[in-house]
């Protein structure tokens, strides 16, 4: 394309919701951690790795008898608080850090010797949960 001659009507999005399709046979439930295996389908949060957090559901969305992409999920970016681990636990000295995915409602400090994939990043840890910031 050659550059602007004059004004364009340039579109914008907030960048704070995707529209995901779901990965077939997952169930996603309001609130949970989201992520996105490696064909790019939602999942609920696993312990797993190939996935990677992407942010928290708006929604329900039940795709479990419908194949990939039958059904999309809203999946919010931001900054949203999460359970601690109770064997592997997030600190305050964790704050900028890469956590990880437990489940669709649970982080813990390390990978797990290579169990567990990339949540966020720790924003804040408070005696109800982590604050884990997705991009």
């Amino acid at each position: 394309m050659a550059a602007l001659t004059g004004d364009r009507n340039t579109l914008m999005r907030s960048g704070e919701v995707v529209s995901l399709p779901v990965a077939g046979g997952k169930k996603i439930y309001a609130g949970a951690l989201v992520a996105r295996d490696a064909n790019g389908y939602a999942i609920p949060g696993a312990t797993a790795t190939g996935i990677l957090g992407v942010g928290r559901a708006e929604s329900q969305v039940d795709n479990s008898s419908g194949a990939d992409g039958d059904l999309t999920v809203e999946v919010r970016k931001g900054v949203f608080r999460f359970d601690n681990d109770a064997t592997d636990p997030v600190g305050h000295a964790d704050v900028g850090n890469d956590c990880y995915i437990v489940d669709d409602q649970t982080v813990a400090k390390t990978d797990g010797t290579g169990t567990r994939s990339v949540a966020g990043k720790v924003f804040d840890v408070d005696s109800d949960g982590v604050w884990v910031k997705f991009e």
